[in-house]
């Protein structure tokens, strides 16, 4: 039997790996786990505007391009936009909106500033006082030392492999978000 693919998974884990205290970390920026642990992908950031969702085996996944602080654009193999996501207002990390590959305009939105939670809809929770919920972003801090996040996603059944590609993209941008400038591992 062979093993799902990473966008065929209704739960995915992104989290920075965790790295020893005393040495410099080498390692991936970000890795994308099963919930189970295994990890079948990561994400590198080869320079400041631009980060790289490539499988285990180095098979290029996703391009992740930033444009200013809060655009983002996904890229395949062949350099074709496949989604972007974009954040507006005061908070950059209250919601962030999403476009797919085949134009589905998706919200991904903190219900509050002290909430822990993202939830996935199609409306905005403002505009709509009980909008379906396709999917659940959790965060958490793994090393509380040295501030490593792990971020729980989670993804309806009805949602395609593209738009999962999106979603799992933008938790990368999320994290890019939260992270202080300068690229330390404490979260903003």
């Amino acid at each position: 039997m062979t093993e799902p693919g990473l966008f065929e998974l209704e739960a995915v884990v992104v989290g920075q790996p965790k790295r020893s205290r005393w040495r410099t970390y080498v390692g991936p920026a970000l890795a994308v786990s099963t919930v189970e642990g295994t990890p079948p992908a990561w994400v590198a950031y080869p320079d400041d505007t631009y980060s790289v969702l490539t499988k285990t085996s180095g098979e290029f996944i996703v391009g992740i391009e930033q444009f200013g602080p809060v655009e983002f654009r996904f890229t395949d193999a062949e350099g074709r936009e496949v989604g972007t996501a974009g954040a507006r207002g005061l908070v950059k990390t209250q919601q962030l909106s999403l476009r797919t590959e085949q134009g589905r305009r998706l919200l991904l939105t903190r219900p509050g500033l002290l909430h822990s939670e993202w939830h996935l809809t199609e409306t905005d929770p403002e505009e709509s006082p009980a909008p379906e919920i396709f999917g659940r972003v959790t965060v958490s801090t793994i090393d509380s030392w040295i501030g490593l996040q792990q971020y729980v996603v989670e993804m309806d059944p009805r949602l395609d492999a593209s738009e999962r590609r999106t979603v799992v993209a933008s938790v990368v941008c999320l994290h890019l978000l939260r992270r202080p400038p300068g690229g330390s591992a404490t979260p903003a």
